[in-house]
């Protein structure tokens, strides 16, 4: 037995060890679908940290509340006890005008063609994009104590709390802290 894990203990300890990372720190993701879109696209991949703290504009993995079988990745916007109200394209937490500079790209385009040429994959999201007055919808929300309210950055196509309504950190799977695949497109997304 001795012999045994003289030869073999270093690669089994490595193994123990990757087996536990991978089922306790670090999970790998796949983006489906538009939603993040331009942040993050459909088919990249993630690596995900289950050890994380929620905080307001990071990048997390949760389970859709109103379809527990699905996970979706989102950006974190409201935090419990917030009111969260967007007018005129302008997101305000609490009153306090916030900027959103990874909209930038997007609300761009869209004022300039509506973005249809991004949407050219799908004829109900050119005629969606057509018909909307902002890249984000007005509205206004109070967020409840142990709630939180997440929101996909391509605003016009994402299925997000607006839709499904709020999550909780019991919902929440992790916080997306690289994004690895395609390779030429290497990010790390945690300050």
């Amino acid at each position: 037995m001795l012999k045994f894990l003289r030869e073999w203990g270093s690669l089994i300890f490595i193994v123990l060890l990757i087996l536990a990372i991978r089922l306790f720190v670090f999970v790998p993701v796949t983006v489906k679908g538009h939603s993040m879109d331009p942040t993050l696209a459909d088919g990249q991949k993630l690596i995900v940290s289950k050890v994380f703290q929620p905080e307001r504009f990071d990048i997390i993995t949760t389970v859709e509340p109103n379809d527990q079988s699905k996970v979706a990745v989102k950006r974190l916007i409201g935090l419990p006890g917030d009111t969260l109200e967007y007018k005129n394209d302008q997101l305000l937490i609490n009153g306090k005008a916030y900027n959103e500079p990874y909209l930038k790209d997007f609300k761009a385009k869209f004022a300039k063609n509506r973005l249809q040429e991004e949407y050219s994959y799908s004829a109900s999201y050119r005629n969606k994009a057509a018909t909307v007055s902002n890249f984000t919808q007005d509205f206004s929300i109070k967020v409840p104590e142990g709630k939180y309210f997440v929101m996909g950055d391509n605003r016009l196509v994402s299925l997000d709390s607006r839709e499904f309504g709020f999550i909780t950190k019991k919902l929440m799977r992790g916080e997306v802290v690289l994004r690895y695949y395609p390779f030429n497109q290497i990010k790390t997304f945690k300050d």
